[in-house]
């Protein structure tokens, strides 16, 4: 478990690289780009999460191969703002690496156990497919590289949601997937935190480059609440129970493939109100422009749907507060150009602390509801 938290320390700046990136080049273009990389950084971590998951962290070959990971993510998330630029071959190359190794020695490790043996040789073979358009596309420029790395992301998801399809090996049976119930649910529990950790870490270095005026002063209070709802909402009742979803049903794949894609999109709005919290405290008073609000309106948008999917991989249901904040903030975002970056800011902690309200006062005098997911 400390191997684990120390592994994920990489990605508080891994994830405050991809919000500087999009801070100094915010468009529609480089959203995407941005979304592309923080794709590749999310496998990495999902896939460490499946070795450790299988193998022992306790020995010595599994830590080193944490640990190396660790570095190769760093110097991932270091090329991470020039991967469209004179880097792409860096980040690319790392992730390959990363990827091909890490399996390439589970499989040498799990030599007699051919249940984990073929586990690791199914997922390598589909990184060796997906490693063709990664590599290709660091030679390429521009929009050729863009749709060459798209093209590698879902092949990689894509696969591994069809439990890796290998030929002459077929598909990874349920039976044989390594998912552990409790161990899943502390490792999405601890990367949620660990995105939060980037956002306080971008609030508060954000503030420490202001004169302190009143104006930043209340947008870092808005940050603030808007961090603690996101907090609150995500670990009421389905962030607490994952655990016990998973265990709840015969398929776990049912639960921990929507849990990957929840936490993703989660993780990615984390990232847009990252940037849009860093544009409202530096220039609390200023003009608001229209990308200002794709990412501070977006970012809440992207939690709420990712924490309804995720809500639904728990029960089997989704809350209406869920549904009903994100319309809210699509309607009321083209109002929010005639006012200040900071008013902007103040309307999805509004909304946030509705559906943190909401909960709340869906839970008061009931019994604690158990985890029903979708068989």
């Amino acid at each position: 478990m400390f191997l684990e938290l120390f592994f994920d320390l990489v990605f508080v700046f891994a994830l405050a690289q991809l919000s500087v990136t999009l801070l100094e080049r915010l468009s529609w273009s480089h959203l995407f780009k941005t979304l592309v990389l923080l794709l590749a950084l999310w496998w990495i971590w999902t896939r460490i999460t499946a070795i450790t998951e299988t193998l022992d962290p306790r020995h010595p070959l599994i830590q080193l191969l944490v640990i190396a990971t660790m570095l190769g993510t760093l110097v991932m998330a270091a090329a991470a703002p020039e991967a469209f630029g004179k880097r792409g071959l860096v980040f690319a190359g790392g992730y390959v690496a990363i990827q091909i190794g890490s399996h390439l020695a589970c499989v040498l490790m799990t030599r007699g156990h051919d249940a984990e043996q073929h586990f690791f040789m199914r997922a390598g073979f589909w990184f060796g497919v997906s490693a063709v358009p990664w590599i290709a596309g660091a030679f390429v420029p521009g929009w050729a590289r863009l749709v060459l790395w798209t093209l590698a992301a879902i092949i990689d998801y894509g696969a591994a949601t069809l439990h890796w399809p290998t030929p002459r090996m077929g598909r990874t049976p349920v039976a044989e997937l390594p998912i552990s119930g409790t161990h899943l649910a502390e490792r999405y529990q601890g990367f949620f935190i660990i995105a939060l950790g980037e956002l306080v870490l971008v609030t508060g270095l954000t503030l420490a480059n202001t004169d302190f005026e009143a104006a930043s002063i209340a947008a870092v209070v808005c940050a603030f609440a808007i961090e603690v709802l996101m907090w609150r909402i995500y670990f009421h009742r389905a962030g607490a129970l994952l655990g016990e979803a998973v265990t709840a049903v015969p398929d776990a794949f049912r639960v921990a493939i929507p849990a990957i894609y929840a936490h993703l999109i989660m993780v990615a709005g984390i990232v847009a109100i990252s940037v849009g919290k860093e544009l409202v405290i530096g220039h609390p008073l200023e003009h608001t422009q229209p990308a200002w609000i794709a990412v501070l309106f977006g970012g809440p948008a992207l939690f709420l749907i990712g924490r309804a999917i995720f809500e639904y991989a728990v029960f089997n249901r989704v809350s209406r507060s869920r549904a009903i904040g994100v319309l809210v903030l699509a309607a009321i975002s083209p109002a929010m150009i005639h006012l200040p970056p900071l008013a902007v800011g103040l309307a999805p902690a509004f909304v946030l602390a509705a559906v943190a309200i909401s909960d709340t006062a869906s839970t008061v005098g009931r019994p604690p509801e158990p985890p029903s997911p979708p068989r």
